[in-house]
């Protein structure tokens, strides 16, 4: 079983608000890769893995929102295949309304981005978020959207902000969104304190270099079991990303550098993320895997651990 721990669709770009609609438009006309976030290339995207988690998001600031409504009605569609995360701001609304909203909608955890909402992650609006989450049984998701806009406070973003949340709430399950990135480093460390903190792979498993770099400091830490696999779509697909993690080794290739154990990197692709986080969620097939010679179940077949481990 594959769960890719943080995906994003939107039915507009500027659901993450006018200054990265833009940025994304330009990307569509040919200054980057062009993307395409719609539920429908989401759901090609999931062929190759068991689920995902679909993250929403809230900015009061940047005027951004991918709405709970719109999350839930993804998860309605594709039944056992998509785990629903509402996009939360502690500074919009009361955070018990928020909550109970998501909880009305049978979403199954709360995405929240400290530097494009502009809070410190201690701001006393988050800490009751997180106090309110704890009792429920919510995960916390850490990230924020890209591209990155001009008006997101990145020293809100500091993985080691993080380590009064853990200590005011042991039981909260955390986790810190593509390593933590640019400060991959205090994230694992972070990892290393907090038994229920995690990281996923999101953004960093689209650089291999920097990828290979995190893995061995990781290892070196004694957290690589806490690590999730993450593709961070739509900026990268499920099935590059599996491919990239498996071949992370190639940079250690005929030099005296140290490689992650194959056996590591295989946990890392099918930990399951549902047992760590708390979350209960039954795992089906999607249509496509069960119709021999369709496209879909060929897609299945050929991103799988085992054919991709060689």
């Amino acid at each position: 079983m594959i769960i890719d721990l943080q995906t994003r669709a939107w039915s507009s770009p500027e659901q993450l608000g006018r200054v990265a609609a833009e940025q994304l438009r330009q990307r569509d006309s040919g200054r980057w890769v062009r993307l395409d976030p719609t539920p429908t290339e989401l759901a090609r995207a999931m062929e190759c893995v068991s689920a995902v988690f679909l993250l929403g998001f809230r900015s009061e600031r940047l005027g951004a929102s991918i709405p709970m409504e719109f999350v839930a009605e993804q998860v309605r569609r594709h039944p056992g295949q998509i785990v629903g995360i509402a996009g939360v701001d502690p500074l919009a609304a009361d955070p018990r309304d928020q909550i109970d909203r998501a909880k009305s909608l049978g979403l199954s955890g709360l995405s929240l981005s400290p530097s494009a909402s502009g809070f410190h992650p201690t701001h006393s609006a988050a800490m009751r978020t997180y106090e309110l989450a704890e009792r429920q049984g919510l995960p916390i998701f850490v990230s924020r959207p890209t591209p990155l806009s001009q008006a997101c406070s990145m020293e809100f973003d500091r993985p080691l902000a993080w380590d009064e949340v853990c200590r005011a709430f042991p039981r909260l399950r955390l986790v810190l969104g593509g390593l933590g990135h640019p400060w991959i480093g205090e994230t694992l460390v972070l990892l290393s304190k907090h038994p229920n903190a995690y990281a996923d792979l999101a953004g960093v498993i689209s650089r291999p270099w920097q990828l290979y770099n995190a893995l061995l400091e990781a290892s070196a830490l004694g957290v690589l079991g806490k690590l999730l696999f993450a593709s961070g779509f739509p900026m990268e697909t499920p099935a590059r990303a599996i491919e990239t993690l498996y071949s992370v080794n190639s940079f250690a290739h005929g030099t005296p550098l140290p490689s992650i154990p194959r056996a590591a990197l295989r946990s890392i692709v099918e930990r399951n993320p549902l047992e760590l986080l708390g979350i209960e969620f039954e795992c089906l097939p999607p249509p496509a895997a069960v119709t021999s010679g369709s496209a879909g179940a060929m897609g299945r077949t050929a991103n799988t651990p085992a054919n991709l481990a060689g």
